[in-house]
């Protein structure tokens, strides 16, 4: 905002210690190389785990702008490995992440994940712990000597979209009122209880009705 009225002229000069605020970036190639030098180190301290990490499950975004996309999620749940066969404790030693606290809302996003599951134990090959004493369930030794350590994503999460067309809306939806629908199922939930009491009632009136007439 500018001075007003015939006041002294502002000479001021606040920009006399600039090179304090210049920030430079002459590390940017050597931050590169130790990148690059770490993430080989990692991969090579793993091995032959994945590079990636973990498999984790699918899951939906959050709220209703995002909730068509699906991601990665923290860790499947104790419903997942159970129908998958496979068990919670035994889970993290062969690479898969586990949620306690996630529950399944829908049987869609649990067959998906215990599918998820099962594919990858087909595709695991498994190092027994001791190569002289191998137990039930670890690869061959023809298996082992194929295996490759994976660079990639852990089974890649693939978008599905649905491909839906125009269409005629027919009579019977015409008639439908979504409004009226909703309203009636609120209302059964909201007065399930009142029914119920109502019911009891009218059963307990009729027992000492037929009581007095025999």
């Amino acid at each position: 905002m500018a001075p007003k009225h015939n006041n002294m002229v502002f000479d001021s000069h606040f920009h006399k210690d600039w090179q304090r605020y210049v920030k430079t970036w002459f590390n940017q190639a050597g931050k590169k190389k130790r990148r690059r030098t770490k993430r080989l180190e990692k991969a090579k301290a793993i091995a032959p785990r994945p590079v990636a990490g973990l498999l984790r499950p699918v899951v939906h975004c959050q709220t209703i702008r995002y909730n068509a996309r699906v991601r990665a999620g923290r860790g499947f749940t104790l419903d997942e490995l159970k129908a998958a066969g496979i068990n919670r404790k035994q889970a993290l030693s062969i690479g898969i992440a586990v949620d306690h606290r996630r529950k399944n809302r829908s049987q869609e996003s649990l067959q998906a994940n215990v599918l998820r599951l099962k594919e990858y134990k087909s595709r695991l090959i498994l190092f027994p712990r001791k190569a002289s004493k191998p137990k039930k369930g670890d690869s061959t030794q023809a298996e082992m000597d194929v295996a490759t350590q994976l660079t990639g994503p852990v089974l890649p999460i693939q978008q599905s979209w649905s491909d839906t067309t125009a269409r005629v809306i027919t009579d019977e939806e015409k008639k439908l009122s979504a409004f009226q629908t909703m309203r009636m199922y609120r209302a059964n939930v909201r007065l399930v209880g009142i029914r119920e009491k109502r019911a009891k009632e009218a059963a307990e009136d009729d027992g000492l009705s037929k009581k007095k007439k025999k």
